[in-house]
């Protein structure tokens, strides 16, 4: 099967044309190394998850962390109690685990042990570690309310007992920096608290977009499996029309490839393509498109 411009979930290199993830951000591994937390934030479909996947895979092949993503979302709804989003989350956690890390690097299988909280699993794990955990947090920002502040507040409280009882690192990925996560919240009287409760936080990273040559690197990777070439003022005006921006860019490609054309390589990509398939990306309205209208707005 030829590969293909990804626009949804995060890429792997061997179903998707992809940017190498790990040339995108330069200071990483010195915050790890430094046993620091910190955040990373982006818009959606920016590439922060295919990052964190690919950079949890390098620390888990050089055998000196043990590395995990997992995602929070399933937590992000208001009826949920703090207690109930503990249990779950738990889960999220060992079933993250189940699938990244080999068997002698597993948590408790919570099903067997109940867990007061966050904070008490990951302490039991990482003492039952022989090396230092790093704990990549994605959608952390999909938590609300009291949820949020319970699990901020945790991952804060554990942060002295580190790496020997609790995470080495922690890196929060979502939406929005710590210090806008108060928009998170429904009601102007709930606060986070006079002390923030990740003030452990050493660093905000913000995962930019493609730069020109990045976005060229992508296009003709196409070029070189297919033969299908992109000119270089085609190149150019899909950079002036996404400036860079990921998913735009995939979605762009995408269109003018398998939507228009038919996956036809014979076809000359031309800047009438890129026009058509603008305006078809606008008219669709996909549910990308509005949801940045929607952070926009906020």
């Amino acid at each position: 099967m030829d590969k293909f411009f990804n626009t949804a979930g995060f890429c792997n290199p061997e179903d998707h044309y992809m940017v190498d993830p790990l040339n995108r951000l330069s200071n990483i591994m010195e915050l790890i190394e430094k046993k620091l937390y910190f955040t990373l934030h982006a818009p959606r479909q920016t590439g922060k998850t295919t990052y964190l996947y690919a950079l949890a895979r390098e620390l888990n092949s050089k055998d000196d962390y043990a590395a995990l993503v997992v995602s929070f979302e399933s937590a992000g709804y208001g009826s949920i109690t703090p207690e109930d989003a503990n249990d779950l989350l738990i889960h999220s956690i060992f079933d993250a685990a189940k699938l990244q890390l080999n068997s002698d690097l597993l948590p408790v299988n919570p099903q067997n042990e109940k867990f007061i909280n966050i904070k008490k699993y990951l302490t039991q794990w990482c003492r039952s570690l022989s090396k230092p955990l790093v704990l990549f947090v994605d959608e952390i920002d999909a938590l609300l309310d009291d949820v949020l502040i319970s699990v901020l507040r945790q991952f804060r409280d554990g942060y002295q007992a580190r790496p020997q009882a609790f995470p080495s690192s922690v890196v929060l990925v979502g939406l929005r920096d710590v210090r806008d996560y108060k928009a998170k919240l429904r009601t102007e009287d709930i606060s986070l608290g006079t002390s923030s409760p990740f003030n452990v936080k050493v660093k905000s990273i913000l995962l930019s977009n493609f730069s020109y040559k990045e976005v060229e690197e992508l296009l003709l990777q196409h070029t070189a499996e297919t033969g299908q070439k992109f000119s270089q003022e085609v190149i150019e005006e899909i950079f002036r029309l996404t400036q860079g921006q990921p998913w735009l860019v995939n979605a762009l490609a995408n269109q003018i490839v398998c939507e228009i054309l038919r996956n036809d390589y014979s076809q000359e990509i031309t800047l009438e393509l890129v026009n058509r398939a603008k305006i078809e990306l606008i008219q669709r309205r996909d549910t990308h498109l509005d949801s940045l209208v929607d952070k926009l707005k906020e």
